[in-house]
């Protein structure tokens, strides 16, 4: 019986046009058991020498034949439905497919996922800060937050950490990315001087209740809106 060359096998030979060439087995085919042959190009066997050593460290380890099937599109949507979704939350759910279908997919999806560098992702990153934001408002820059932008970063680190287990991948191309740093606003607070006359301006609309809760509780305008409409239904079931 033939011996079978394992991943890690190659050969080198000069060929008729003068480029030395370097042939190794890539894997074997799940139906029919054959050899997949890959091979590099030199202008000298020291040079195709140099290549195949390096092209055979880096794919000892992975499953070739299954890496070539998926691009970054596919490899997403695969790990999306059998790790992600499953095991986390249904808002996380929703953000990490709207992060997905919209903010990856349709800038760098078509790439091979075996292609993929960090200076594609560099980009993406990029591209996202300055003209990432789907629907754009009045007076809204174009590009998405940085929190936002690490958020698709932190969430492809985990998609491409599976597939280095996965063997697909044999690095994760996000471990060589600078991710953006998160921008810090600085908030502007009413001045004790102030408090007074904007008291007086809520008085005046009817709002003081409200306003006051604001300056004491701390609470946001979502909560303070939401316990305004609350207590607006208290008392008209009460008054019923």
């Amino acid at each position: 019986m033939a011996k079978r060359r394992v991943n890690g096998e190659g050969n080198i030979r000069k060929r008729s046009d003068g480029c030395w060439e370097g042939r190794y087995t890539a894997g074997y085919d799940p139906t029919t058991g054959k050899r997949i042959i890959k091979n590099v190009l030199g202008k000298t066997q020291a040079e195709v020498k140099t290549k195949l050593t390096k092209v055979l460290e880096k794919t000892k380890d992975l499953d070739v034949v299954r890496a070539e099937e998926y691009t970054v599109t596919t490899w997403l949507r695969t790990w999306y439905d059998l790790y992600a979704k499953p095991n986390i939350r249904l808002a996380t759910a929703d953000r990490y497919q709207l992060m997905i279908e919209t903010y990856t997919i349709p800038r760098i999806g078509k790439i091979k996922l075996t292609k993929l560098t960090s200076c594609d992702l560099q980009k993406l990153y990029k591209d996202l800060m300055e003209s990432g934001r789907v629907h754009v408002g009045k007076n809204q820059s174009p590009g998405l937050n940085s929190t936002t932008v690490r958020s698709v970063h932190r969430m492809l680190h985990c998609a491409f950490e599976w597939a280095v287990k996965e063997r697909l991948i044999s690095r994760n191309p996000t471990d060589d990315c600078i991710a953006p740093k998160v921008q810090k606003f600085e908030r502007k607070t009413l001045r004790p001087e102030d408090m007074k006359s904007y008291l007086a301006a809520a008085n005046t609309r009817g709002l003081l209740p409200m306003f006051y809760l604001a300056l004491v509780s701390g609470l946001r305008k979502g909560e303070l809106a939401a316990l305004s409409g609350l207590t607006w239904i208290l008392r008209i079931r009460l008054s019923s």
